[in-house]
């Protein structure tokens, strides 16, 4: 997966860095997040959404960034209310992305 991004390969050397959205950063990470979140299909469903994303982008990367983008709202929505992460509005955005 990393070998797709050749301007994390820095990063990775460093895994205690903070990286800022609203600064367009990326953080790396998010790659293995969702794909452990697509090896168990959790939140329920999220194979479902991938697929119908997929078929629109033909490109899994494409589609695993956009799928990123609902999973970088839902932290830090969850940070900046200091609450738990809520999944039905990131099912919610997921299933917008697919539209």
């Amino acid at each position: 997966m990393i070998e797709i991004h050749p301007e994390y390969h820095q990063l990775i050397s460093d895994i205690e860095s903070d990286y800022f959205p609203e600064q367009g950063e990326v953080n790396p990470y998010l790659h293995l997040s969702l794909r452990e979140q697509l090896s168990i299909n959790q939140p329920l469903g999220i194979k479902k959404i991938y697929q119908k994303i997929l078929t629109q982008t033909k490109d899994p990367h494409q589609t695993e960034h956009k799928m990123m983008d609902c999973i970088t709202q839902m932290i830090f929505s969850a940070q900046k209310n200091n609450t738990p992460m809520d999944h039905q509005s990131y099912i919610h955005c997921l299933q917008n992305q697919s539209h």
